[in-house]
């Protein structure tokens, strides 16, 4: 199956996210929406993460991430346009 990552923001309760999603290119699950509604997960897989807590802190870069589905309360896919 074809891939192709995504990148896109998430907010918790604590930060605002940033990273790619790696989705199917076409067809079955292959909008985020999709993605996010299906029962099979539990979790976000990101890489290329940008972390920003919203108490103030330093933003932090990390490599890969796992979110937790039940903590996401936002979630939209952002393209070249998009101003961070």
């Amino acid at each position: 199956m074809e891939h192709r990552d995504e990148r896109i923001l998430i907010e918790t309760d604590r930060y605002r996210i940033t990273g790619m999603l790696r989705l199917p290119r076409d067809g079955y699950r292959s909008r985020l929406t999709d993605y996010l509604n299906s029962s099979d997960r539990m979790f976000l897989a990101l890489t290329d993460v940008e972390l920003v807590p919203f108490d103030g802190g330093e933003p932090q870069q990390r490599p890969f991430l796992a979110v937790s589905l039940n903590h996401v309360a936002l979630a939209m896919p952002l393209d070249a346009s998009a101003v961070d």
